[in-house]
């Protein structure tokens, strides 16, 4: 499947005191969706409070990404979390984002879940339904953004949540349409030339290429440029030039 627009998306806030990872206000100038840090993963208060004033400033649309609590490891430690806890935790992070994005004038249109919970709910039907369970807790329906297939986007599907499909321009991928996990070689793509052709490709034609020379299907209506990566500024920048010069208009999903 192919859009005749695509939504670009970024995580952003994911600092914590004084330290900093990502060029938030550079990103915000190209990115349509930010995925912001709700303080278990990175972030803080006053870093959540900072990007959703500048994400309503530019008409970007506010994520909350949403993870498992592991700021030491940055959300990329696989953890076995008990439903009910989670499903909790999923909740207090929206709720947390939500004060700052009414504060701005804006508000938490969609939820993505982050790192190493990102890649659990891809298969994992208990953990899934966790997070599901907290969008609702939260009191809305809001738009689950996540990976095409996974088994968060069929729970989502049987709760009445709204799904969002989404694929990543620099991260390889398996044959079967999943992510290659980070600690492979060649797992995150860093040429520019090649994120680019592949943003595009994924863009206009639904496709990419897998790490075995595979083509396999993305079907994708937003796609993730990484802001924690060497060059993400300039390069979130080249990709959005690209899609709009092949005639794919960049835009919000939600």
């Amino acid at each position: 499947m192919t859009w005749a627009s695509i939504d670009l998306n970024a995580d952003l806030g994911e600092g914590f005191g004084r330290w900093r990872l990502t060029d938030d206000e550079e990103l915000l100038s190209v990115v349509t969706s930010a995925n912001v840090a709700c303080g278990f993963h990175a972030g803080d208060a006053v870093t959540m409070r900072r990007v959703c004033d500048l994400a309503a400033e530019r008409s970007v649309r506010i994520g909350a990404q949403v993870s498992y609590r592991d700021l030491a490891g940055f959300g990329r430690r696989s953890m076995d979390v008990p439903a009910a806890e989670l499903t909790a935790e999923i909740a207090y992070q929206i709720g947390a984002l939500e004060v700052f994005a009414r504060a701005a004038g804006s508000r938490v249109s969609y939820v993505k879940p982050h790192g190493a919970l990102y890649n659990r709910v891809v298969h994992d039907e208990e953990q899934a339904a966790a997070v599901v369970d907290g969008v609702l807790l939260a009191g809305g329906r809001l738009p689950l953004l996540g990976l095409p297939g996974s088994v968060l986007h069929t729970a989502a599907g049987k709760a009445g949540v709204p799904v969002v499909t989404e694929a990543f321009a620099d991260r390889a991928y398996t044959a079967d349409g999943r992510l290659a996990p980070r600690g492979e070689d060649g797992a995150v793509l860093t040429d520019p030339a090649v994120v680019v052709e592949r943003s595009v490709g994924m863009a206009r034609f639904g496709t990419v290429t897998a790490r075995c020379g595979e083509t396999v299907a993305v079907r994708a209506r937003s796609l993730c440029l990484h802001g924690d990566t060497p060059g993400a500024v300039s390069l979130a920048r080249r990709v959005r030039g690209e899609l709009e010069a092949a005639g794919v208009r960049v835009e919000p999903f939600a």
